[in-house]
């Protein structure tokens, strides 16, 4: 532990730390948040109930309260779910409070746009969020620290010798694509596979439906867990030998890490920030193999070549078991955020 740092507000959403609820946005903020806490920051969390980021009017009303009894020159780190939407209680504080937008998900709103202006400091989660916030909002590149998710070390995974155990994780929403994974997936049928989804089923439930209801055709062989953490989470992990990635949108894929962590490689849609998440080894190898978003067909076909090619899985699994001695661990991503909050706090 460091000398004794301000006082951090951290506005966060509500059920951060809900194992139900399991997100990289929330992942990334409880572990940064601890860290910060570490390293002598005094870190006062307000948690904002809400269904951020399209709040009910009554959302707002009950947020709009709180930014107005902070004390000036306090420094203030919220979460971007919640700032992009609450530009009319956030900004009109700004003149006297510190604040600093922590990005997720880049919105590209005119609200957004207007609190990531008047943000001393803007943290991103990827340099492909940072290109994008200071392309589409005009912030001056300077103001903004990337500070990628960091990844646990761990023990890699087995591996099974045909490479037919395949895992997805991340909630079941559109936006992740599993409605594509499970189209990909019928087209296989005359393989040897398995699939795991590790995943909320309650956020987008009509949805969740219907991926359910696709993933019917291919019988026993899919399989969805619900979400998992901690121990559950890290044996789906432990017991997979490739992960897939189907995202319509992804600012960096915190899964990608962990699996890499474990020498899993990836498939995944080339999206956003997941080329950078992904990486490459020392060789210059990838890890994995990229396919064209929103690409059912590109997909099945990427997953029908690891399925068959045991040389291209061997490749693959040697660049994903170097990758993971250059992964960035939570404490940098930490140091990072730290230094930033330094500069707006002097």
């Amino acid at each position: 532990m460091v000398g004794v740092r301000p006082v951090l507000v951290a506005v966060v959403p509500a059920g951060l730390d809900d194992p139900t609820r399991p997100s990289g946005g929330n992942t990334y903020d409880r572990r940064v948040l601890d860290a910060l806490a570490d390293r002598g920051w005094r870190v006062s969390r307000r948690p904002a109930a809400g269904a951020w980021p399209r709040p009910t009017q009554e959302d707002l009303d009950a947020f709009g309260r709180m930014p107005r009894h902070l004390p000036d020159d306090a420094v203030v780190l919220v979460d971007g779910l919640i700032a992009s939407a609450a530009a009319g209680a956030l900004v009109p504080e700004s003149a006297r409070l510190r604040l600093v937008a922590l990005v997720h998900m880049p919105l590209d709103t005119d609200e957004e746009r207007n609190v990531l202006r008047h943000s001393r400091c803007v943290v991103v989660t990827s340099r492909w969020t940072g290109d994008r916030v200071v392309r589409r909002h005009g912030l001056d590149s300077a103001r903004v620290t990337v500070a990628e998710p960091g990844t646990d070390p761990a023990d890699p995974a087995a591996g099974s010798p045909d490479g037919t155990r395949l895992l997805c994780v991340g909630v079941i929403a559109p936006h992740k694509g599993q409605d594509l994974l499970v189209d990909a997936l019928t087209r296989l049928t005359d393989l040897d596979w398995s699939c795991t989804a590790v995943g909320a089923l309650d956020v987008e439930p009509d949805f969740a439906d219907r991926v359910r209801d696709g993933a019917a055709a291919v019988g026993h062989r899919m399989r969805f867990a619900g979400p998992l953490a901690g121990d559950e989470l890290a044996g789906a992990y432990a017991s997979a030998d490739l992960l897939v990635l189907p995202s319509r949108a992804e600012t960096f894929g915190l899964v990608v890490g962990e699996a890499l962590a474990r020498g899993i490689p990836v498939v995944a849609a080339e999206v956003g920030g997941v080329p950078q998440a992904l990486g490459r080894d020392r060789s210059g190898e990838r890890p994995g193999l990229l396919v064209d978003a929103d690409d059912a067909g590109a997909l099945a076909a990427a997953l029908r070549v690891w399925l068959t090619d045991p040389r291209l899985r061997v490749r693959l699994r040697h660049a994903a078991l170097d990758r993971r001695q250059t992964l960035t661990g939570w404490p940098a991503t930490a140091d990072r955020v730290s230094r930033a909050l330094l500069e707006v706090a002097r």
